[in-house]
């Protein structure tokens, strides 16, 4: 059906596949790649037979294999990581920091296309990104918002700030906005979920034209 509403209002249809997290994070914790890349193709398999034009995995941590899935992928896929640099790269930052799951922050996914782009990245220390990881998945996954939670994440990003010297902040958790919802010292915090979302938006009113 083609017929536009009343006014001229225009959105893109949107499929959703709301994947298990439990199995998602049962995979990362086996550092399963090979599997972690099958199980997200599964499911782009499934968006595709639905119509879907175009792709995006809705969260950071995944993207470990987004290069493996998006050789393999039956439709194009837009990346949040890839938005995110670009992103940062526009606002002229040099060395933002890293914050996100412990997956996120140990692997290399971000560290390549921000090198390759000029920018070098920084992530907390060992204990910084267990303490972290805990909290996403103990509080800020299950709504639990503490204000005390945030005071020492908050922390974490001024001791980057002194040691690090980081220009920025990537929430590389979708869940992190809920909790740093605002820039601070200084320093933009950029939330990779709002990134994403206008690439996706600006990708699928391109095509809708």
């Amino acid at each position: 059906m083609n017929a536009k509403p009343a006014g001229g209002l225009h959105s893109p249809e949107i499929i959703i596949y709301s994947a298990d997290l439990a199995e998602l994070l049962g995979i990362l914790e086996a550092k399963d790649l090979e599997a972690l890349a099958a199980w997200l193709l599964f499911r782009l398999e499934a968006l595709h037979r639905a119509g879907a034009e175009f792709a995006v995995i809705a969260s950071n941590t995944p993207h470990v294999v987004f290069d493996e899935v998006a050789r393999r992928s039956p439709l194009p896929m837009l990346s949040i990581v890839e938005a995110t640099c670009e992103k940062a790269e526009s606002l002229g930052l040099k060395r933002p920091g890293l914050m996100g799951t412990r997956f996120t922050m140990a692997a290399d996914f971000f560290f390549k296309p921000f090198h390759a782009r000029g920018m070098s990245l920084a992530v907390p220390s060992p204990d910084e990104q267990q303490f972290i990881h805990e909290k996403l998945f103990s509080e800020i996954e299950l709504g639990i918002i503490k204000d005390s939670t945030r005071q020492e994440l908050l922390a974490i990003v001024e001791k980057m700030i002194a040691r690090d010297a980081i220009d920025s902040l990537i929430l590389g958790c979708t869940e992190l906005p809920l909790i740093l919802d605002r820039d601070a010292f200084g320093i933009p915090f950029l939330n990779t979920a709002a990134i994403h979302v206008d690439s996706i938006v600006r990708a699928a009113m391109e095509g809708e034209a």
